[in-house]
C-alpha cells in the first residue's frame, strides 16, 4: 500500500522559513518521481518543485530560490525547505509520486502523480 504523510507545516510570518517532510511507504522507492504541490483556497493545484531518482529538480517561477526539494532515499522521506516565505506562499501542501509503472519521467505537474498525501497546512502572515 503506498502512504504519503506529510508534516511541518504551521504558521509563519512574512520572512521565516519552514521545513516540510514527507515520509513515504516503501512501495515508492522505485517511483523515479517525487513532488511537492500546494493548492490556496479557490484556486486550482499547481507544481511546487520535483526531483527524480537521479537528483536532478524543477521549480516553479514563483518559489525559484526560496525553496528547495530533496529526498533522503535511506529513509525515504521527501523534504521541502522553505525560506523568505511570503503570504502568496499561504495553502495546503501537498507530496506525491509517480507510480513506478510510469518509468522516467518526472514534470513539473500534477500530471502523472499517481499517489497523493492528505496534505500539510502552510499559513504565511504579513
Amino acid at each position: 500500500q503506498v502512504q504519503l504523510v506529510e508534516s511541518g507545516g504551521g504558521s509563519v510570518q512574512t520572512g521565516e522559513s519552514l521545513t516540510l517532510s514527507c515520509a513515504a511507504s516503501s512501495y515508492t522507492r522505485n517511483s523515479y518521481c517525487m513532488g511537492w504541490f500546494r493548492q490556496a483556497p479557490g484556486k486550482e493545484r499547481e507544481a511546487v518543485a520535483v526531483i527524480d531518482s537521479d537528483g536532478d529538480t524543477l521549480y516553479a517561477d514563483s518559489v525559484e530560490g526560496r525553496f528547495t526539494i530533496s529526498k533522503d532515499n535511506d529513509k525515504n522521506t521527501l523534504f521541502l525547505q522553505m525560506h523568505s516565505l511570503k503570504p502568496e506562499d499561504t495553502a495546503t501542501y501537498y507530496c506525491a509520486a509517480v507510480g513506478p509503472q510510469r518509468g522516467r519521467i518526472c514534470p513539473l505537474g500534477t500530471y502523472p502523480m499517481d499517489y497523493w498525501g492528505k496534505g500539510t497546512l502552510v499559513t504565511v502572515s504579513s
